[in-house]
């Protein structure tokens, strides 16, 4: 019998111990760069998924690794209750990147955690228990994300763990103004939905949703963790239509590959809570908040804000060439910035895109069932992306 492979031996020993709740691709990736990664049999793939979205600034970026390397060698942990500079740091250039009605913010390790925190504030800040969310949306997998999840395959194994949501359709102000009453805590949205397809509302939607909030009393809470940090063109997607949100979470790009998140207020609700209210042994922790604020000065001083948008739209337009002219093979396109989907006509071959990629040396992810998503880094190289491009559109032709 032929030895195994690298790859066939560490996928027996998974096979051992870990928890069989993720389906994996065939490869085991042990190095990035850039946007390419190797894997343990020495092949190389360009990334368009960046880590699904948190290498915003590419694997291993020098500035980022020096960050947490120096930090490393200085303190990597301490109780939330002492100061730290990297924390102040951090909430400083936080505050500074948002409107001015936007003062305060907490730090947490993972999105979920942050959504977490953004309901419990909610909640606190009105009194109110009623949560308005939308169809197909993702805010994580913990309990109280679940409570707002749009998705019922990842809610209903839970159901009764939850109260009974209020879910409407996305981009219906309508079903908004029908669903936000005096009871409602918050509408929770994702201003672009990443997991659900990469749907963008139509324009006046968020402002629409602040209008009847307002009317209300109900918090604006806005789920920025898959398209906040420039992905998708702005610094955060709100912008596109200059609609301040009551609260946002904040994930994945704030890293660029080091569990940190955020949640963060406004000033008239951090006014309600009280310490002890929200917590966390690895909140405001001084390596993830120094990964971050290298993240943030490599995303500014780069400009990779304004080329997501520039380099966005290019990828934009390609994809809907290959739209019309192969309506056989693809419906839509959908997205902003770095932030897009290629909604595909077959659900089947659409599934089997992924691992068939791989084979070609493209890294890529097909969500909601047929929608092919792209979030490279922001700094994707064009001489890695266009050729990636290029094999990706002729698999779904072939």
């Amino acid at each position: 019998m032929p030895p195994e492979s690298p790859f066939e031996a560490l996928r027996h020993r998974e096979a051992e111990h870990f928890l069989p709740v993720v389906r994996r691709l065939p490869v085991a990736l042990v190095e990035g760069r850039g946007s390419r990664v190797r894997d343990v049999d020495g092949r190389e793939y360009v990334d368009l998924t960046s880590g699904w979205g948190v290498c915003s600034v590419g694997h291993c970026h020098p500035a980022l690794v020096e960050a947490i390397r120096e930090q490393a060698g200085r303190l990597m942990q301490t109780t939330n209750l002492f100061y730290t500079l990297p924390q102040l740091d951090l909430v400083d250039r936080l505050a500074e990147l948002t409107p001015p009605e936007i003062t305060r913010s907490f730090l947490l390790s993972s999105g979920t955690e942050a959504m977490e925190g953004a309901l419990k504030l909610a909640h606190r800040a009105t009194g109110r228990r009623k949560f308005v969310s939308t169809r197909n949306s993702f805010h994580g997998r913990t309990l109280g994300a679940l409570q707002v999840i749009g998705q019922a395959k990842h809610r209903e194994p839970y159901a009764p763990l939850l109260r009974e949501p209020c879910v409407i359709p996305f981009d219906d102000l309508d079903a908004a103004r029908d669903a936000v009453d005096g009871e409602t805590a918050a509408f929770v949205v994702e201003p672009v939905q990443g997991e659900g397809g990469v749907h963008v509302p139509s324009p006046g939607y968020l402002a629409g949703l602040r209008e009847i909030c307002d009317a209300a009393g109900a918090l604006l809470l806005l789920d920025e963790i898959q398209t906040g940090i420039g992905r998708t063109g702005r610094m955060f997607a709100w912008q596109h239509e200059g609609v301040v949100p009551d609260v946002m979470t904040l994930g994945k790009g704030l890293g660029g590959g080091f569990p940190v998140a955020a949640f963060l207020c406004s000033e008239k609700v951090a006014d309600t809570v009280s310490p002890g209210d929200h917590g966390g042994t690895y909140a405001g922790n001084p390596l993830a908040a120094a990964a971050s604020n290298a993240v943030l000065r490599v995303v500014l001083e780069e400009k990779l804000v304004e080329r997501a948008a520039s380099l966005g739209a290019r990828v934009e337009q390609r994809l809907r060439g290959f739209a019309e002219q192969h309506p056989e093979l693809a419906r839509e396109v959908r997205g902003r910035g770095l932030l897009l989907g290629l909604e595909l006509c077959d659900a089947e071959r659409a599934a089997q895109l992924p691992t068939r990629a791989i084979e070609k040396g493209v890294l890529v992810n097909v969500t909601a069932g047929n929608v092919m998503r792209l979030f490279p880094a922001l700094n994707v190289p064009e001489d890695d992306l266009w050729p990636a491009l290029d094999v990706l559109l002729d698999l779904i032709r072939d």
